[in-house]
């Protein structure tokens, strides 16, 4: 019941005025995250008690979201590499006793969860930030149990961008193109389907969404 009250705490919070300069979160980001997590709880299946990983998780909206799935026998692994990012959401579990969520530091060559810890992983609007996403991919498999579903979640390389300093060129500009994600990911995961106009937001957006599943 506390943890179940706490997470409560956590979301009002998100929800009241003034939310994005207490936490760092946009009022689209709580909105978006509102109406695509009952969507990614389908193509998950997500039920009470699992355990799920936001990788690349910002200041946290999808995290919280996900924690009110899962509820207090579940658990959510919220993991970045922003130093901004991370004190947020440590000091969001601290302040309201967020029992279900587990806050990560990752890193550029590893995501640090643990081995076979996870149900479902999420990558999302993150994956063309990755400067070694080969090790990163690998780190991700290692961590999802048997069965287990891993979603990316990004856009296209964007018309005239410049891809961002260290990662990959075959990138082709900012963004990331989804045929290179089934590449990189499928050398370690079965590549499942590719929603190529994954709109579950507030806003349109060009997104798209891979899944893979681990043996």
């Amino acid at each position: 019941m506390r943890r179940t009250l706490a997470a409560i705490g956590l979301v009002l919070l998100l929800a009241a005025p003034g939310a994005s300069q207490q936490t760092g979160l946009t009022e689209g980001q709580i909105k978006s995250a509102e109406l695509e997590v009952p969507e990614l709880v389908k193509l998950f299946e997500l039920k009470p008690g699992m355990t799920i990983a936001d990788v690349g998780a910002g200041f946290g909206a999808w995290t919280v979201q996900f924690s009110k799935v899962v509820g207090p026998s579940g658990r959510v692994y919220s993991t970045d590499v922003g130093a901004a990012q991370l004190a947020a959401l440590r000091a969001a579990a601290q302040r309201d006793g967020f029992g279900n969520v587990i806050v990560i530091e990752g890193a550029t060559n590893t995501s640090n969860l643990p081995a076979l810890c996870c149900d479902t992983i999420l990558i999302r609007d993150a994956y063309h930030h990755l400067t070694q996403p080969d090790a990163i991919v690998k780190s991700l498999a290692a961590a999802l149990k048997p069965g287990g579903r891993l979603a990316v979640i990004d856009f296209p390389p964007r018309p005239n961008s410049e891809v961002p300093s260290g990662v990959p060129s075959d990138r082709l500009g900012h963004g990331v193109p989804p045929g290179v994600v089934e590449r990189e990911v499928g050398t370690v995961l079965t590549h499942v389907r590719t929603i190529t106009s994954w709109s579950a937001e507030s806003q349109p957006a060009s997104l798209y969404l891979v899944l893979f599943r681990k043996s």
